[in-house]
Parts: structure tokens; C-alpha cells; sequence
């Protein structure tokens, strides 16, 4: 009878332990914008944002490149923001910040256009047209403008001045139009690293929208909450080696929900 060499032996055992290993769930990717304030005043009239590309509920970064764009909307007017970007570390990976101090009262929509990120375990580029909206001065007009983005997200509750334990309704758009039972990723950002989550289907809350293309989540804690709906683009990128490869577009909006305040 023959016996099986160590080597082989090493080898089986390995594959063995792949197959037997329960499949882990993929952590979830959010472009970052967020804001030192959702409302500028009279007191505090910079705000400050914070541009990263990470896994907001764990507080993982990782490395993002300079954005393609990086820009304001507000009162109908477009705002070049690329050359207020300074590079930051945030969670521990390249980002960048801005201070922007506005000058004139509206809802300002805050928008980063990254550069494709390459992500290998995915075979795919990533490309999330991430967002946040500040009141400045008091006004409450124009939040729910769209920006025609290639996807993107319709507040349908004001994304600020909001409390915790409140519901957070939405609608996700593709190229424009209702995106009818899209996917809808939802996450805490973490900041503080104070929470752990019970199973790791908990980091990232998931959601489908109804044929309309809305949906609802209610946010129990105060802080910084994520939105991402993705969709495969219709164009392919050159991956490293030269291949063909497909291209993730997330349409992501970064929402806060306040704590209430004693007397």
C-alpha cells in the first residue's frame, strides 16, 4: 500500500480547510465627504470636509487619489473646489481635506468625483460619485436638487438638522431614472470606534427600493450615516495588465442625524 508524502499530505489539507471554511462577507466600500457641520452660522462659518475612501463602520481607510473633481453646488452655481484639497491621513490612509467658508446663505451640495479605483478581490474598477449637503445661514431651499449624476441619490427627507431615531427616506437614481429593486448599502461611520457589531452582517445594513426607486432606513444613533446604491457602468476600463475590465459606478450620500440637546 502506498503512503500519501507529507507534501501531498500539506497540500490536501489546505485545500480542505478552503472548502470546508464558511464564505466571509465582502466589507463594503464608501466614498467619504463628511463635514465638520451640517449647518454653517454666523459663528461657525468654515466648514470643514473630510474626503477619504474606507469602511466607515470598522474606521478602515485606504489609500485615495487625488479626486478628478471635487467641486460645490449651491444657488445654481458650481463651485471648483480642487484647489482647496489638502492631503490628509484619515483612518490611517491618504485623503484629503478642505475649509470652505461660504459666503452667501443656500443649501450647499458638496460632490467628489474620484479616479477609478482599481480593486483586485472584485476584478473591477470602483467609481463612487459621493455627497453631502450643509445648510449655511439658516436656508432650507434646494436640497432636494439633483446634480445628474450617473447615480445618485434624491433626499426625500432634508439631510440635515435631523434627530437620531429618525427615518431616512430616499430615492436612487440610474442615469436619471428611478432605479425600480436596486440595492441599497447603508453604514455608520464610526468615528469614534465605539461599536461592535454582534455578527458581521451587522456592519452593513442592506435595502431594496420599491419599483419606484425609494426606500427607508431609520438611523439609531447620532452621528454620520452612508447611503450607496451601485450599478455596473456601460464602458470598461484597462485593468493593470491590459484587460477589459468591468466598472462599479455607486451613487453615495452622506447624511447626519443629531443628538437632542438639554437646556
Amino acid at each position: 500500500m502506498k503512503t500519501i508524502s507529507p507534501v501531498l499530505t500539506t497540500a490536501l489539507m489546505a485545500v480542505l480547510t478552503i472548502l470546508i471554511l464558511p464564505a466571509t462577507k465582502a466589507e463594503a466600500h464608501f466614498g467619504m465627504v463628511i463635514a465638520s457641520t451640517p449647518a454653517v452660522d454666523q459663528q461657525q462659518r468654515t466648514v470643514e470636509l473630510s474626503l477619504s475612501f474606507s469602511h466607515p463602520f470598522e474606521g478602515v481607510g485606504m489609500d485615495l487619489v487625488r479626486p478628478t473633481r471635487f467641486y460645490g453646488v449651491a444657488n445654481d452655481t458650481e463651485i471648483d473646489l480642487d484647489g482647496c484639497l489638502e492631503a490628509a491621513s484619515i483612518m490611517g490612509s491618504a485623503g484629503y481635506r478642505c475649509h470652505y467658508t461660504p459666503e452667501r446663505p443656500g443649501v450647499y451640495q458638496f460632490i467628489m468625483e474620484p479616479q477609478p479605483y482599481w480593486e483586485p478581490l472584485e476584478d473591477s474598477y470602483i467609481i463612487h460619485y459621493t455627497k453631502t449637503l450643509v445648510g449655511v445661514f439658516g436656508s432650507d431651499e434646494g436640497w432636494q436638487h439633483l446634480l445628474g449624476l450617473p447615480v445618485e441619490i434624491k433626499p426625500l427627507l432634508r439631510p440635515f438638522g435631523n434627530y437620531q431615531g429618525n427615518s431616512f427616506t430616499g430615492q436612487v437614481l440610474f442615469d436619471g431614472k428611478p432605479a425600480p429593486f436596486a440595492t441599497v448599502e447603508v453604514e455608520f461611520y464610526d468615528e469614534a470606534g465605539r461599536y461592535q457589531p454582534p455578527t458581521d452582517y451587522h456592519t452593513t445594513q442592506v435595502i431594496t427600493t420599491d419599483p419606484n426607486g425609494v426606500f427607508t432606513f431609520t438611523c439609531p444613533l447620532s452621528g454620520w450615516w452612508g447611503f450607496s446604491s451601485l450599478t455596473e457602468a456601460g464602458y470598461k476600463l484597462k485593468d493593470p495588465q491590459g484587460n477589459d475590465k468591468p466598472v462599479e459606478l455607486g451613487g453615495v450620500l452622506w447624511i447626519r442625524m443629531d443628538e437632542y440637546q438639554q437646556r
